[in-house]
């Protein structure tokens, strides 16, 4: 979840043709943010994954979906930013709930969340939350869970309704967020939704937490697929998760991957059918310029050609695929989930290639969805 970059839509290369685009899925983005025209929507020339935050969200993402059921895929959740409106005590009251996220020695800190109780909200019950996530998911058939994890660096705002935003001195506490997380992933694995995984500074904890997940849920949890969104770890321990985790995958933005030159050997670190590209934007007008500049810059360092007309086959290798028909096939096997456990062979089915087309008979099976590229085709 991110701001606009500096760079303006203008100063973004020209998109590709709609035949193309018709093929470009971009995985994580926050459109209900800002207000959305029709015309806009109506011009959208990809497929994007709708990303709720917060309690205020979660309809307005279901409402787009519902108007657009064919370029938006829903996803529901309660972002790590927000989880101090979340209470595991649905006895407690407001005050007590904070206090207790917040308690500090320090007379100051005091002083400041009791001029700050005013402002934000009364807390809901984590058991309201679970229920309404259920009650979304279901709704949607193919929704994912998002936009969830973990953030040790995101302080809370003196005053949520104001702009610009003023923040406090506080942080939600990991353990906090982690219960918050963990309820939702259980949701997940329960319905077979896939997740977007948010993580900043709190690499170890979602290593440990994919293999607590792994762990509990076993075979279960190899049925969903988690992309670990905008992601910034290092290449060497995304490399370990890669390994361990056939159902991981990662995906990368321009605003937020690309103020690090790590993002580069991210990519390519990467296994070529581990990677997702994503605009991470607010704004749908930027959804694809932003999604397609991640995709070039993918192609670049994948040294992989970039398709300008779409000529492929049902007899096309693999090894003549451009870089939007390799995106386009790592997201088809996202979707479909269903990833072999890794226990069970040294060398995975997903580490080497696999079969797609049998991956993506069994999601069907079991009623997930998969895309239609008819209507963006026309």
């Amino acid at each position: 979840m991110t701001d606009l970059a500096s760079d303006t839509y203008s100063q973004l290369d020209v998109l590709p043709g709609p035949a193309v685009l018709a093929h470009v899925v971009d995985v994580h983005c926050h459109p209900t943010d800002t207000a959305i025209q029709p015309e806009s929507m109506d011009k959208l020339p990809i497929k994007i994954c709708a990303m709720a935050t917060r309690q205020s969200d979660q309809a307005k993402v279901a409402d787009l979906a519902t108007a657009y059921p064919s370029k938006v895929i829903p996803c529901f959740g309660h972002h790590p930013w927000f989880t101090h409106w979340i209470s595991l005590d649905p006895t407690a009251s407001k005050e007590q709930h904070y206090q207790s996220l917040f308690a500090n020695s320090s007379q100051k800190h005091a002083e400041t969340l009791q001029a700050m109780l005013p402002t934000i909200p009364d807390p809901i019950p984590l058991s309201s939350l679970v229920s309404t996530l259920r009650a979304n998911l279901r709704a949607f058939p193919h929704a994912m869970l998002g936009e969830v994890g973990l953030d040790r660096s995101a302080r809370v705002p003196l005053d949520p309704n104001t702009t610009p935003r003023v923040l406090s001195p506080f942080t939600i506490p990991i353990d906090h967020q982690m219960a918050v997380l963990t309820a939702q992933l259980e949701v997940a694995v329960e319905l077979r939704r896939n997740v977007s995984l948010h993580d900043v500074k709190a690499h170890q904890a979602t290593a440990d937490l994919l293999k607590s997940m792994s762990e509990k849920f076993k075979e279960n949890w190899w049925e969903i697929s988690v992309d670990l969104h905008s992601c910034g770890v290092s290449p060497e321990m995304w490399k370990d998760i890669e390994r361990v985790h056939p159902n991981v995958f990662l995906s990368l933005s321009t605003c937020i991957n690309s103020r690090s030159p790590n993002h580069v050997a991210l990519i390519k670190a990467c296994a070529a059918n581990r990677l997702l590209a994503e605009s991470d934007i607010h704004d749908v007008n930027y959804c694809a310029p932003y999604t397609w500049d991640m995709i070039r810059t993918i192609a670049n360092f994948k040294g992989w050609r970039i398709e300008e007309q779409w000529d492929y086959d049902d007899g096309s290798k693999e090894e003549e695929w451009g870089v939007v028909k390799r995106l386009e096939e790592n997201w088809k096997a996202f979707q479909a989930g269903n990833h072999p456990s890794p226990l069970k062979s040294k060398k995975p089915e997903w580490v080497t290639g696999g079969n797609r087309k049998s991956r993506m008979r069994s999601a069907k099976d079991r009623n997930e969805w998969v895309s239609d590229d008819s209507e963006l085709d026309s």
